[in-house]
């Protein structure tokens, strides 16, 4: 099963020099909760901004000129990613950035967002999406910092 997890302001922006907007506690607490124990996505790009390893999450990072990485896999070309996906058991996190969630959009089984109610300035967006393909639940609605927030899941109709 492949799921996507992001981010992202009211104009579906994720980020900006390679970077967060915003830094939300519970939306950082969120995330690991979610990619504990499971392979996570990436391209180059988000690979090389990760602050840290992230423990207990098996890397898998896409990319035309990486050829590997310390403790993860790389993988060259989509086709051979997604095959190497569709084998797997387990949910499969496509965590960024906004080239890797475009390749992966049509193959979601579901979107964790985190729908933040605010706007900044950005160079990264999350794709569009045809929303009617899905059900949508809101999990949780909360603020920070005087920032409101919601956890929605996104699934897929049958």
């Amino acid at each position: 099963m492949i799921s996507i997890i992001a981010a992202m302001g009211k104009n579906k922006e994720i980020g900006k020099n390679n970077d967060l907007i915003w830094h939300i506690k519970e939306d950082l607490q969120n995330f690991k909760k979610l990619t504990m124990n499971k392979y996570i996505v990436m391209g180059a790009n988000t690979y090389a901004s990760l602050p840290k390893r992230l423990e207990g999450r098996k890397y898998i990072v896409l990319s035309k000129h990486l050829k590997e990485i310390e403790n993860g896999l790389v993988f060259n070309n989509f086709d051979d990613l997604l095959e190497f996906i569709n084998k797997q058991n387990d949910e499969i996190m496509i965590i960024g950035g906004s080239s890797i969630y475009k390749l992966f959009i049509p193959y979601a089984d579901k979107l964790y967002l985190t729908e933040i109610d605010s706007a900044s300035d950005a160079d990264a967006y999350f794709p569009n999406f045809d929303e009617s393909k899905y059900t949508y639940n809101i999990l949780k609605e909360n603020s920070e910092n005087e920032v409101k927030y919601k956890f929605v899941i996104y699934e897929r109709k049958k």
